[in-house]
Parts: structure tokens; sequence; C-alpha cells
């Protein structure tokens, strides 16, 4: 094996792990900014129906727990505390 060939073969080799290596650090961003994105606008929407359901006397907490279930189902687990 030539020293340019062993040269590029460890160029190859490095980008390689450089992209495993970014890659395995950009999966839990996105996974982290898809459960904030998610808490946001279930925050939102539990202010919307705090607000809104005064006149029936509809209430729903906004604590830890909460904000984990609407953080990880999203929207649809804001819906799901409204109906509990």
């Amino acid at each position: 094996m030539s020293t340019e060939l062993g040269i590029l073969l460890a160029y190859a080799i490095g980008i390689f792990a450089l992209y495993v290596i970014g890659y395995m650090f950009l999966v839990p961003i996105k996974i982290m900014l898809r459960l904030v994105a998610n808490s946001i606008l279930g925050g939102i929407f539990i202010i919307v129906v705090n607000w809104i359901g005064t006149t029936w006397d509809v209430h729903i907490p906004l604590n830890v727990f909460t904000a984990v279930i609407v953080g990880i189902l999203g929207l649809p687990g804001a819906i799901l505390l409204l109906f509990l």
C-alpha cells in the first residue's frame, strides 16, 4: 500500500468517524427539541383551556407531571389530560 493511499484511507476513516459521532450528538438534540416544542404547544393549549374553561369550571393543573405527559405525547396528550 502506498503512502498516499494510506493517507487517503486515514482521511476517509476520520471523516466517517466524525460523521458517526456528529450523528450520535444530533439525534438526541432533535429529540429534545421535539420534546420542548411539544411541551410549549401543550402548555399553550393548557393555558387556553384553563382560560376558556373558567366558565364551565374546567381546570387542568400546569405542573411537571402534565408537562411531561404533554412533552411526550404532544397535543394529543393535552387533549387526553382534558378528558381525565
